[in-house]
């Protein structure tokens, strides 16, 4: 088998920098087993700079290269690129633009279908053509008093709301609401965090997640699993990836076999809408009258040691070596 230049372009320098990192790793430990690949990994900073492993400075050219600042050393060829980077710029589908633009192949979504399930007024407007349930909301665009008196409202009615900044991921820029005293000071700092924002029902309700990926041209949605938040509160930045989190994971959820092939119908349905590629965590919302509602979409979950994702997909019997290099050599092998 021949050898294939495989770049590994991890952080991005939003929120999300040091866990795309930790990803990483997951990544280099994966690749590692795949005698064939020459793996080249290289950070991006929040200034918009390329270092590789021992910092020296580099950038990707639109001839597909990596060239080094030092002009001693000699251009490094790319054949492939893994963009294992969450929030902006990954996730977001710009860095995907680029690649599309200097037709260089790349692991996940595309920048469309990114783009689609990052932002999530966008998002929950697909779930809701394609004809999946999803938590009532409005949408808001500008923090002025029409705003405020928006999210009052809707705080009268549901009695509980979720203000989130519509353009990102891990919970970030995402407040709980139980009282109109704390309604402006939250609506203000989702607006920090994207110029759009949305404001959703509290649904009171278990917190179920599914792997879907591709495998030998087939969509493979696992059992979902689940995640129960130890501080009795929804599943914060912190209770993802602090060391003393109190968040309890389970891998398989304790489900009917009816509802779970539900939600993973579901999960098919809108990884097959939306066009998604490769890999996805899409999560659901199971009320206790059994009402499924899906919540959002992972473009590129987490790879973390307490991340989900791989460890549904192995419970699911698939190797992540396996799945990743096959689906490396299918692409390569389209686009020559």
């Amino acid at each position: 088998m021949s050898q294939t230049n495989l770049l590994l372009l991890c952080g991005g320098g939003g929120d999300e920098h040091a866990i795309s990192l930790m990803s990483a790793k997951f990544f280099e430990t994966s690749l590692a087993k795949l005698a064939h690949i020459n793996l080249l990994k290289v950070e991006l900073d929040a200034q918009g700079h390329y270092r590789t492993s021992d910092g020296e400075l580099c950038e990707l050219t639109n001839r597909k290269q990596i060239r080094f600042d030092d002009v001693s050393k000699v251009s490094w060829p790319v054949d492939y690129v893994i963009p294992c980077i969450h929030g902006y710029p990954g996730e977001t589908g710009d860095i995907q633009s680029y690649f599309e633009l200097i037709n260089l192949p790349y692991f996940g979504c595309d920048s469309e279908a990114s783009r689609n399930c990052f932002n999530k007024v966008t998002a929950k407007m697909w779930f809701t053509a394609l004809g999946i349930p999803n938590t009532p909301y409005i949408f808001l665009n500008d923090f002025n008093d029409d705003a405020i008196n928006q999210a009052k409202r809707a705080l009268t009615s549901w009695g509980s709301i979720f203000i989130k900044a519509a353009s990102q991921g891990s919970s970030v820029g995402c407040y709980r609401v139980d009282s109109k005293e704390e309604l402006t000071e939250s609506l203000k700092q989702a607006f920090n965090y994207s110029p759009y924002v949305i404001v959703e029902k509290t649904i009171e309700a278990r917190e179920l997640e599914v792997a879907v990926y591709e495998k030998n041209g087939e969509i493979i949605a696992t059992q979902p699993g689940e995640i129960i938040c130890g501080t009795n509160t929804f599943y914060t930045f912190d209770e993802k990836y602090a060391e003393n989190s109190q968040a309890e994971t389970k891998v398989v959820a304790d489900i009917s076999e009816s509802v779970s092939q539900e939600i993973r119908e579901y999960a098919v349905k809108v990884f097959k809408g939306m066009k998604l590629s490769h890999l996805s965590r899409i999560d659901f919302f199971l009320t206790q009258d059994n009402e499924i509602l899906l919540n959002e979409i992972n473009t590129f979950p987490g790879l973390t040691p307490i991340s989900m994702f791989p460890k549904m997909l192995q419970n699911h019997g698939d190797d992540f070596s396996d799945y990743l290099n096959r689906n490396i050599m299918d692409q390569l092998s389209k686009n020559v």
